[in-house]
């Protein structure tokens, strides 16, 4: 088979996956929607591993604006259990970007931190995430940053600590979370106390005893929900 017909397949493949991923992340005729196109980037912890789409902290935050007569819709959720801030960078951002976003939330670096990926480059990569985001957002201030929380309070959390101390490794990545934010003037909810104070109380764990269960999710809706509410009405 010549080069060129191999290279034309490859291409049409690459394509076609990538219109299969926008709609798969993306709800009908959410491509014509006009009200606020909400789309959320991050990890296990945004697309609700351990409970249902439904469960999922971004859809209860749409639901519950809706209901406050909000005109808005959850375009896309991208995020996949286990990837870090270069997998957004290398696979959600695109989706972003095809969404035509007016707000979004990011919550992502949990991964960053079990991987060893260090702080300095966690942080080069959040830059490189946020500058993106912004720069398709047509109000720039639109974008709600959400804290890691602290999964070493789970029965499986401390096997993902390879002997170092979860908490306070977290604690630092949220502080870089924090100083970028800042910069930006962007506003940030802080869901890593909660996590710490609930995080041990079975009925917030999930089966797989290590991801929130929805009872968990919800709480964290309740702290983000104020915040995008002031800021989207």
């Amino acid at each position: 088979m010549n080069n060129w017909i191999i290279s034309i397949i490859v291409i049409v493949c690459i394509i076609g996956g990538i219109i299969f991923l926008n709609k798969m992340n993306t709800p009908p005729l959410a491509q014509d929607f006009k009200g606020i196109r909400y789309v959320a980037l991050g990890d296990s912890y945004t697309i609700g591993e351990g409970a249902s789409t439904a469960e999922a902290w971004p859809s209860l935050l749409t639901e519950h604006l809706k209901k406050d007569r909000i005109d808005i819709e959850l375009i896309a959720n991208p995020s996949v259990t286990g990837w870090t801030t270069q997998d957004v960078i290398n696979n959600e951002l695109r989706i972003y970007d095809a969404s035509n976003p007016t707000f979004a939330t990011l919550l992502i670096g949990v991964n960053d931190w079990v991987q060893g990926v260090p702080k300095e480059t966690f942080r080069a990569n959040l830059i490189i995430i946020l500058d993106r985001m912004q720069a398709k957002l047509p109000d720039k201030s639109n974008l709600i940053l959400v804290t890691i929380p602290d999964f070493s309070v789970s029965p499986r959390g401390m096997t993902y600590g390879n002997g170092r101390d979860i908490a306070q490794g977290i604690a630092e990545f949220n502080e870089v979370i924090k100083e970028e934010a800042q910069k930006r003037n962007l506003q940030i909810v802080d869901i890593y106390p909660l996590s710490q104070e609930k995080g041990s109380d079975p009925s917030m764990i999930a089966a797989d005893t290590l991801h929130p269960s929805a009872k968990m999710y919800a709480e964290w809706e309740k702290l983000i929900y104020p915040v995008v509410y002031e800021m989207l009405r």
